[in-house]
Formats: C-alpha cells, structure tokens, sequence
C-alpha cells in the first residue's frame, strides 16, 4: 500500500528491518499547555471536566512508552506502516490495533521524526491509518494521548477527531489518557 499526498514520501507496511529504524526517531516533543482534569463529586453525582491550562514554561515530554514496550505493543499491532521519504529513510510510523466487534481501529503510537512535523506526514499517516480500518471493514479510528500531549491533541481535533473518554492513571508513569475519535466513511 502506497498512500501519500506529498511528493517523495510513501507510506507503506513497515518490514521487519523498519523496526529498529522506528526505534531510533526522535518521539519526544515540546508544550506549552496540558489539559487538566477538575473532578466535584455532589449529591451522588461526579462532574469531571478538562481545560487546557496554559505552564509557565515550556516542558519537554518524552513519549510514554520505552523501546521495550514499543517492541511488545508492535507484536500485537494488526497494521504498522512507515513513512519513508526516500527509500530506507523512514520519517514516522503509526501502530494499529483493531477491536472487531466494535468496529474499532485503535492507533496505539504515532510518531514523526521531529525534523518533519508539521510537513504532513502525521496527516497521511492517520490518512492511511483510516484507510487501512476502512479496508478492514471497521468504521471508526481512535486514538489515546497524554493529558500533556498538547501538540497531538490539538492535530487530531484539527483532523475531525473528538474527545470521547479518559482513563486515569493509564501510562506506566501514571499519567491520564485522553481518547479521541472519528468516523470512518
């Protein structure tokens, strides 16, 4: 499968020798915002809400998951492309799961080499990620973030994608995932 809307760059099903290649991209980014989570628990009722809040400075995030998680999360991804801009220099991948009986592809890592962010090559991953779900026959694609990942929360709403739930304490260092989805046509 080859799916690109920008000249030079194809996005493909990765191959075994793409793995290390993925290893080695550079996943951590900057922010300057993070959602925050506000609970008030009254009358038996719980109000929980997100805002986006402005840090005093920027911080630097690493991406949630080491290389050996990476590893063990790909074994069990049905659908893992890259994107290459010429053969053999692979720029970003993204990692699918599916839940079948909920018509579900699940994008579980996204990343884009930092030097080729805001080129476009997030987009024609996810284009492809929609792609792949719709060739399987499932009808929506969702995605998990930090409540700190305000750069990719914002390019998924950009992309049609809505906040749709959240699971506290998620990550291996216990910070809150945020889930988005969309429809596939």
């Amino acid at each position: 499968m080859t799916i690109s809307r920008l000249p030079s760059l194809s996005i493909r099903s990765a191959e075994l020798p793409d793995m290390d290649k993925c290893l080695t991209l550079d996943a951590a980014y900057s922010t300057d915002f993070v959602w925050q989570m506000d609970t008030c628990h009254n009358d038996g009722q719980v109000d929980v809400t997100f805002r986006a809040v402005r840090l005093p400075r920027s911080m630097q995030v690493k991406y949630p998951r080491n290389s050996r998680q990476l590893i063990k999360n790909w074994h069990a991804c049905e659908g893992f492309l890259v994107a290459e801009q010429t053969p053999g220099q692979l720029v970003g991948y993204i990692a699918l799961t599916t839940q079948e009986d909920q018509g579900i592809v699940s994008i579980t890592d996204l990343v884009v080499e930092s030097d080729h962010r805001q080129r476009g090559v997030g987009t024609a991953l996810v284009r492809a990620a929609a792609d792949w779900g719709k060739q399987h026959g499932l009808f929506r694609l969702m995605t998990e973030l930090q409540t700190k990942n305000y750069p990719a929360i914002c390019f998924y709403q950009k992309r049609g994608f809505v906040f749709c739930g959240f699971n506290d304490h998620y990550y291996a260092n216990q910070d809150i995932a945020l889930f988005f989805v969309q429809g596939l046509r």
